[in-house]
Parts: structure tokens; C-alpha cells; sequence
């Protein structure tokens, strides 16, 4: 059985062998090698964690308001006796409220200075006084483990280079690059899916490096759905999407001109695989949150299952809750992600994953499930599912989380929220209230925070959000 959900654990064994195939195909074993002196494993001597959220290597996302503040959610991870840097000063009154409303320890908070784009944490580590700081620590420590948002290849290089400077083991917990890049490169990930679930468990899609072939492929579709997209391999939260209606692109004519917009607008490199992908009429995005130990130490574990909180036509994501989906549903979702979990495992992938699913058809009678993408990284459910369990020990109570944006409150502070929402914010110490506030960086300027809404039941969880703290805040 799953530690944290319950649900039983299928046979991986198909699974297994289709990521010791792939890898072996990949030549992935020679190609992690230079990798190997800093990979984490669980009986490596204990020491201080620098928390670091880079998420640099996510195309587009310069466009999410405020997003260069969002490296402060790996405060959400630090404990006493770690480290987290970031590039911008945490939102005032943020480090006193997660040490003293919400007892999370007082880590040691490191501001660099930028090199290159603000949100490229880790390029800032390696320069300057916060490298020289982050050399002394491990030296000090004898030691340092760097649990990094996502792992690119920042990431390595400044733990290849503070394990020389301070001549200590520096180890990073997360996958190195060439396996990050499998699981958060869309056609790579429907590639090891259909290996082992087989097509059928995918969306689906048809790949082209080249306008001609993009074109075919979208008025293809476009003859068997209502609506089709485009897709760049490797974006978040539908940034690299676009959707149109099949009556706009049949012609010829018609779809050169939307393909050639996208490719514009997303600023494509001339050769890169671009997806064209049936979209399904479903608004059931389910998300499946793994963690996933080295291979050897245990099978993959399903933290949670959950419901995406989707906007737009191009579905846009904003938030999630814990999955009130029929429990036979939860289970085939389940069986499917541990099945994908354990061939990643296999490929060397190390860390928080998640997978986002399409189910269409009744949840509670005929249905498909199929995958969509890989987040092989920490994300916007991954964060407040293990924000909260750090906070609340024991089972998970209701609650949903999402980014909210009031015009209203811009130029606000924390201490000014928490005055308008009084006692109904949680307080660590006694366990009352029903807010938790986090992501604040972009509250001063956009008006927009992060906000986790605890209720008595799934339906008073969902009220808090939308109708209590709207009106807490007089919006």
C-alpha cells in the first residue's frame, strides 16, 4: 500500500524494465556519470539544506506576474539550521510570520546578487559573497545537500563547484539534468508513458520539427476534434499552449496562420519538436503527487491525489484541493502514476514529480484516463500539499490553495493582511484559523498572494477561499 493515500501498489515490473530499456537506449548510465559525485543518497552524512527555487529553465514564465519572487517558496521547505537564498528581500514581515505564527524554525536567509535574470537563483549562488558564504558553511559543516526546485543544470554546477571550493561533500537531491529533461520534456515523457500504458493512456498527439509538418499535423487533427493545440515541449502551466476551435484551422491557408503566430509568440528555435494535440472538452485535470527515492531504496510513494483548479480555455493553472473524484477513479489514477513513478526511478530520477491527467467521459461509470504532462520539479500543488503536512501533523484536513490577485491590496504588506483577516488566520502554535499565507513577494506590487484555505469539510474549505477571505479583505 501507499504510505500516504492507501491506495495498493501495482506490479511495477512492466514499468521497470520499460526505464532500464529506455536508459540503456539513451546511453543514460555513461551520460550521468559526470553527475555521480554529487548525487544524493539517504545514508549520506546529515547536513545543513540549502533550499533554492530556480526555475529558470521554464521558458516564459517572465510573463506570470511577479514571478521572480517566487524563489521565496523555498522557505516553505527550510527548517531550522538551513539555508535558503534568494536574489530579492523577503516581503516585510514574511520571516516573523513563519517563525512565530507558524513555527517553522529560523533558518539562515541569504540575499545575493543577481547575475543574469532575477530569477536565476542559482547563477547568483555561485558568485560573489554568496558563494564565499556557502563555501564556509559546508566547509564548516563538513557538508551541505542542496534540495533545489528543480534540477537543471545550475544547480549541479554550483554544487560541483562549492564541493571543491570547500572540499566537502556538496550532494543534490533531485535528478540531474539529462533525467530532469526526460520527465519535464513533454514528447520525451509521452514516450516513456507509451511504453508502458501504451498509447491509449496519452492525449492525443502528433510531432513535427519543421512548419510544413506542424501545419499537417494541427489540420489533421483538426478533422477528428472539435478543438486541437499546439504545444512546446518543455512549459509550465500553459504558457508554451495554444487552442484553437477545428472550424478556424482546416484550410491551409488558415493554419499556416495560427501556426505561424505561435511559433512567433513562443519564440521558437527553428528544428525544435513542437506538439499538436487533440483538447479534450473535459474539466477534470486530476493531479497525482510522487515522491521518488533513489532506485534500491523503496518504490515510489503517492503523497496525494488531487483536482486541479483550472481558468481560461487554455486552462491555465491556479490552484488545487484534494481529489473528491469517486474513490475507483482515484485508484486507476494512482496505479498509473506509481507505474510511471517506478520507470523514472529506474531512469535515475530522484525527488518530488507529479503527473497531470484528462479524465473524460463519467467519472462514475465509462471513462478514459490519460497523461498530459510530467512536472518533474516542486510545483503549485507539490508546495502547499507538503507546506501543510509540515505544519499540521497527522491526515491532511480539507482545504484548497491558490494564488488569488486583489487589485485592492496592492501596496500592501503582510502585517496588513493579517490584521484584515484577524483571528481567522492560522496560528501553528494554538491551531486555530483557517488561512495560511505564503508566495507574498508579489503582494506589494501585483496584489497577489498565495493562499491556503482550511475548512471543516471540503465544501467549508472552498467557501473560505471564495467567500470568506474576499470578504475579510472587503474585495
Amino acid at each position: 500500500m501507499s504510505a500516504t493515500t492507501g491506495y495498493p501498489i501495482p506490479d511495477l515490473s512492466r514499468a521497470r524494465l520499460a526505464g532500464r530499456e529506455l536508459a540503456a537506449e539513451l546511453d543514460l548510465p555513461s551520460k550521468l556519470l559526470p553527475y555521480d559525485a554529487c548525487r544524493w543518497r539517504p545514508d549520506d552524512t546529515p547536513h545543513p539544506t540549502l533550499q533554492l527555487d530556480d526555475v529558470s529553465a521554464i521558458p516564459f514564465l517572465v510573463e506570470v506576474a511577479g514571478v521572480e519572487e517566487y524563489q521565496h517558496r523555498g522557505r516553505l521547505r527550510a527548517g531550522h539550521g538551513d539555508v535558503y537564498v534568494t536574489v530579492t528581500p523577503a516581503a516585510a514581515g514574511y520571516e516573523a510570520y513563519c517563525q512565530e505564527t507558524l513555527h517553522m524554525g529560523a533558518p539562515l536567509h541569504l540575499v545575493a546578487d543577481p547575475v543574469g535574470p532575477p530569477i536565476a537563483v542559482a547563477r547568483a549562488c555561485g558568485a560573489g559573497e554568496t558563494r564565499k558564504r556557502l563555501v564556509e558553511i559546508a566547509r564548516d559543516a563538513r557538508g551541505m545537500m542542496i534540495h533545489p526546485y528543480m534540477g537543471i543544470g545550475d544547480v549541479w554546477e554550483l554544487a560541483a563547484r562549492l564541493a571543491v571550493d570547500s572540499r566537502s561533500p556538496v550532494h543534490v537531491l533531485g535528478p540531474p539534468p539529462p533525467v530532469t529533461w526526460i520527465a519535464n520534456d513533454k514528447a520525451s515523457f509521452d514516450e516513456l508513458v507509451a511504453r508502458i500504458l501504451g498509447r491509449d493512456a496519452l492525449v492525443e498527439t502528433r510531432i513535427a520539427r519543421d512548419v510544413p509538418g506542424i501545419r499537417a499535423n494541427l489540420r489533421a487533427l483538426a478533422r477528428r476534434y472539435d478543438r486541437v493545440g499546439l504545444k512546446r515541449t518543455r512549459c509550465a502551466s500553459a504558457m508554451g499552449n495554444a487552442v484553437f476551435a477545428s472550424s478556424k484551422v482546416q484550410s491551409e491557408p488558415e493554419a499556416d496562420e495560427a501556426v505561424s503566430e505561435f511559433l512567433r509568440r513562443t519564440e521558437w528555435p527553428e528544428g525544435e519538436e513542437v506538439l499538436a494535440v487533440a483538447w479534450l472538452d473535459t474539466d477534470l485535470s486530476p493531479s497525482t503527487q510522487l515522491w521518488i527515492p533513489p532506485i534500491g531504496r523503496g518504490a515510489p510513494q503517492l503523497d496525494g491525489i488531487y483536482e486541479q483548479i483550472l481558468v481560461g480555455e487554455e486552462k491555465v493553472f491556479v490552484g488545487s484541493r484534494p481529489s473528491t473524484l469517486p474513490d475507483s477513479l482515484n485508484g486507476v489514477l494512482a496505479a498509473h502514476a506509481l507505474q510511471v513513478g517506478a520507470a523514472l526511478q529506474e531512469l535515475g530520477y530522484v525527488g518530488r514529480c507529479s503527473f497531470d491527467h484528462l479524465v473524460t467521459g463519467d467519472p462514475r461509470g465509462e471513462l478514459q484516463v490519460v497523461f498530459t504532462e510530467c512536472n518533474g520539479r516542486w510545483g503549485g500543488t507539490s508546495a502547499p500539499m507538503s507546506f501543510l503536512d509540515r505544519l499540521l501533523p497527522g491526515p491532511r484536513p480539507p482545504y484548497r490553495a491558490q494564488d488569488v490577485v486583489y487589485p485592492k491590496l496592492v501596496g500592501a504588506t503582510l502585517p496588513d493582511l493579517l490584521e484584515l483577516v484577524g483571528d481567522l488566520a492560522f496560528d501553528a502554535g494554538s491551531g486555530r484559523g483557517r488561512f495560511i499565507f505564503y508566495n507574498l513577494g508579489p503582494l506589494d506590487r501585483h496584489g497577489k498572494l498565495d493562499v491556503i484555505s482550511i475548512g471543516e469539510d471540503q465544501e467549508d474549505a472552498e467557501r473560505g477561499l471564495l467567500e470568506v477571505l474576499p470578504q475579510c479583505l472587503d474585495i
